[in-house]
This record gives structure tokens, C-alpha cells and sequence, in this order.
């Protein structure tokens, strides 16, 4: 699956906000959005900020969102869709986060093995990590209620897991909707993740929505 692998500073300087895209570097004073808190080009410094039109807006939620989650264009598209088709079982809200944080990589990332969610996503496509005790090596899965998220037992002596991991591991808080051993270290899904915990805004859901049924 085809991923952007250009430059994150910039998409966090130009949407204006922090998204988490560099792991702990985001959050420190070395961070782009904090060296230069304007948009990226050669007259980013000196523009003024312009008040969006209603389509703007729903374009840089979308934009925030899919950056968030790391997603190119039509997979996210495709999450959202199918979500829209889907309103009699649950609503789209509902759906779309759903979709989002039941992915594997994203799994993988909010239970602390990875510090973002593209480390997140390289642990598993290098066949590190295990669902309910088998490899597996697609990021886009999608886990269910049950599911048991691990490390590959020969991963583990790797300098990652063994040296760089535990570092950040410790420490780190998984949402409620995920029970975390972190003495193997495994992760059940224990329930259906919401937008109260995933972090996602309800207005940029809603604009995201409104974007998409245009």
C-alpha cells in the first residue's frame, strides 16, 4: 500500500496543529510546529491567516484526520463510504472511528510498542508483530473484540524491544478499551474503541461526514 513519506514537520506547520506524526519529538521544543509555528514555503512567515469557507473547513478536517492516522486518500475514503452506507446498523461517528482504531497498526501504536503510528505501522509490515499468536504483516487489519496483539517471539531479542521499547513503554497509558500486559508484553481488545477516546474531535467528524456526502 502506496504511503506518504515525505516531510511530517510540514503537515503539522501547515494544518496548525499537533498531531503526533514524529512520536515524543512532536511534543518537544525540537518539533517543527515550535522552531517555526507558521506554514511551510517561502512566504509561510509572513502570511496572514485567512478565515476558511465551509468547504475549507471540512477539507482541513478531513486533511487533519487522515494525517493523524496516517492513511492515504482512498483507503480513508473507502473507511468513510462505508460508514455512510452503514447508518442503519450504527451511526456514521461510530463507524468511521471504528474503522480507524480497530486497524492493526493503530493497535499496535496505542499500545505503546510504537511511538507513532508510521513506527507503529513498519513494526508490523516487517512481520514483528502477532495477532492471536500468528505473524501477520498487514497493517490494515482489522481486529475484533477478543483479539490478542503481541510481539513475535524472535522479535524480541532485537535491540528495539529489548533496548529502545522499554524506554517509553512503561510509561505509557493505553486507552480503556484495550487490557495491556506489559510484563509479555501482549494488548486484548477488550471493547469497541469511541470518539471520546480516540482523540479525534466530534466537529472534524462531523465535517469529515458532511465533506464526503457532498
Amino acid at each position: 500500500m502506496a504511503r506518504y513519506l515525505g516531510p511530517r514537520d510540514k503537515i503539522e506547520r501547515r494544518l496548525g496543529e499537533r498531531l503526533g506524526l514524529k512520536g515524543e519529538r512532536s511534543n518537544s521544543p525540537k518539533s517543527g510546529i515550535v522552531k517555526r509555528p507558521y506554514p511551510p514555503g517561502q512566504h509561510g512567515s509572513g502570511r496572514r491567516p485567512r478565515k476558511l469557507s465551509e468547504y475549507g473547513t471540512q477539507l482541513r478536517s478531513k486533511q487533519k484526520v487522515r494525517q493523524m492516522y496516517r492513511l492515504m486518500e482512498k483507503p480513508f475514503k473507502a473507511y468513510v463510504k462505508k460508514a455512510l452506507e452503514n447508518t442503519k446498523k450504527e451511526s456514521p461517528y461510530t463507524a468511521v472511528i471504528k474503522s480507524l482504531e480497530m486497524r492493526l497498526d493503530n493497535v499496535v501504536y496505542r499500545m505503546g510498542l510504537g511511538q507513532s503510528r508510521d513506527q507503529a505501522h513498519q513494526l508490523v509490515s516487517h512481520g514483528h508483530i502477532t495477532l492471536n499468536g500468528k505473524r501477520a504483516k498487514t497493517s490494515s487489519i482489522a481486529v475484533r473484540v477478543g483479539d490478542v496483539i503481541g510481539i513475535r517471539e524472535h522479535s524480541k531479542a532485537l535491540p528495539f524491544f529489548s533496548a529502545l521499547m522499554p524506554r517509553w513503554f512503561a510509561e505509557h497509558t493505553a486507552p480503556d478499551w484495550l487490557t495491556v500486559d506489559k510484563t509479555i508484553p501482549t494488548a486484548t481488545v477488550k471493547s469497541t474503541p469511541t470518539a471520546d477516546t480516540s482523540g479525534v474531535q466530534t466537529t472534524d467528524l462531523q465535517a469529515i461526514i458532511e465533506y464526503y456526502s457532498r
